[in-house]
């Protein structure tokens, strides 16, 4: 299977420069390899000084680089359901140009792009593909959208689509237009590219490494990076620390240098241990061309493997499995790096609301799960844990993290309740004919 490598990291921290030399190191490696970048910001051309198209070019043995035209994806997949929801607004006479603004679906662009890593894995032509990723806050909603827009897809559309076939024989002498067949064909395809990019990226072949600098405000937002990607499944393998000060030959300005950096690296090995941390030192000038990015590779990876696949000992993951103690279950989610304060629980029917943060994700709970109440949560060394206990017996426990309350903070109410309005408003017209 191709190894599937991401680098992320905040603005500036040199995440092309590191996705760009392993790349070329895994070419010199006699890997057939390719590097792609999902940023708009596009600098794979400038790393490697060489023009770069929307197609895989090659530009060394084995290395091909390609940096993705998102728009034109955007464009084949969203296409036919743009189409009937700008014809739907020039019914209710929405200006043509505000429609075509309106039917545009934040950040789908960008996740499409990821449909074109999908295509080169199932090509089997490459044994290593490389993605430079956009800065950590990008990355953080690329890489989350994929299963909350299949979330949203999976309620809405279906039940619009079973609406029209119980409404569409008494709306055939409306103006407004249906949607036919190629829509929800189209649907479903965008749902199963959502799938597919979901199950890559999470699966055993892909994985994440965060570029960071010695700096503690980098540091911070890396522990937190961390936290998210744990949160949406996806594995993190490696941490590159960029642009290390070298102790040898240092003035007395460069020793103050070089011990505030030891400092924030010791902290750095005890936030993300047990992964390893590839050291690179600062250079006299950024490596650029396929030589000097060569051997930045070699000097920052040492003797280690960076291709090699991640084991269970050193990567962290969503982790369903179910611990059975009596008739209790629990669920396990590691959260490395994650506090109480910021952690939120809400329940709601067969799923269970995880909220980091700002960030959020929709876990669809097991049949042995969903027939439970919860009856207590714990963070526990970077492990939340739910307890799930038999409906019949159950007694609820405070959990030991913040809970949920109030209205939920999730789209499903929000798209019953618009399906609710809208048979009802079906209902009146039908009645006032």
């Amino acid at each position: 299977m191709t190894r599937v490598l991401l680098y992320t990291g905040k603005g500036g921290v040199g995440k092309t420069t590191s996705a760009a030399g392993t790349a070329t190191l895994a070419a010199l490696r006699g890997l057939r390899t390719l590097v792609l970048s999902t940023d708009a910001a596009h600098s794979l051309s400038d790393a490697f000084d060489s023009e770069v198209g929307p197609e895989p070019t090659e530009i060394d043995d084995l290395l091909f680089v390609q940096q993705i035209d998102a728009q034109r994806k955007f464009e084949r997949s969203w296409g036919d359901i743009q189409s009937y929801l700008r014809s739907v607004l020039h019914m209710v006479g929405v200006d043509p140009i505000e429609a075509e603004e309106l039917t545009v679906l934040p950040g789908a662009a960008e996740v499409l792009a990821l449909l074109e890593v999908r295509d080169h894995v199932r090509s089997g032509r490459w044994d290593v593909i490389v993605v430079d990723c956009a800065p950590t806050a990008e990355t953080l909603r690329l890489l989350g959208l994929p299963e909350a827009l299949n979330w949203y897809l999976d309620r809405i559309f279906n039940a619009e689509r079973k609406m029209m076939r119980t409404f569409r024989p008494f709306l055939s002498g409306s103006t407004l237009p249906m949607p036919d067949d190629n829509v929800f064909d189209a649907l479903r395809r965008l749902q199963a590219d959502l799938s597919d990019i979901r199950s890559l990226l999470a699966g055993p072949d892909a994985s994440v490494r965060l570029v960071l600098t010695p700096e503690a405000v980098v540091v911070a937002e890396a522990r937190r990076s961390l936290t998210r990607l744990s949160l949406y499944g996806y594995r993190v393998d490696g941490v590159v620390a960029n642009r290390v000060f070298p102790a040898a030959g240092a003035d007395t300005w460069r020793r103050q240098w070089v011990a505030a950096q030891r400092g924030i690296l010791e902290e750095v090995a005890d936030s993300f241990r047990p992964l390893p941390i590839w050291e690179s030192p600062y250079r006299v000038c950024e490596p650029v061309g396929v030589e000097e990015l060569a051997a930045f590779a070699v000097e920052m990876y040492g003797g280690d493997d960076p291709f090699a696949r991640a084991t269970d000992d050193t990567s962290l993951w969503v982790d369903r499995h179910i611990d059975t103690d009596g008739r209790t279950y629990t669920l396990t989610m590691p959260l490395p790096l994650a506090s109480a304060d910021e952690l939120e629980l809400a329940r709601h029917g067969d799923e269970l609301i995880i909220t980091v943060g700002s960030y959020r994700r929709v876990l669809p709970l097991p049949a042995a799960l969903a027939r439970g109440v919860v009856a207590g949560a714990r963070l526990d060394e970077g492990r939340l844990q739910v307890r799930f206990s038999p409906r019949e017996t159950a007694r609820p426990v405070a959990p030991e993290v913040p809970s949920g309350s109030g209205p939920l903070e999730s789209a499903q109410e929000l798209a019953q309740g618009l399906t609710a309005e809208y048979l009802e408003q079906l209902t009146r017209r039908e009645a006032a004919r």
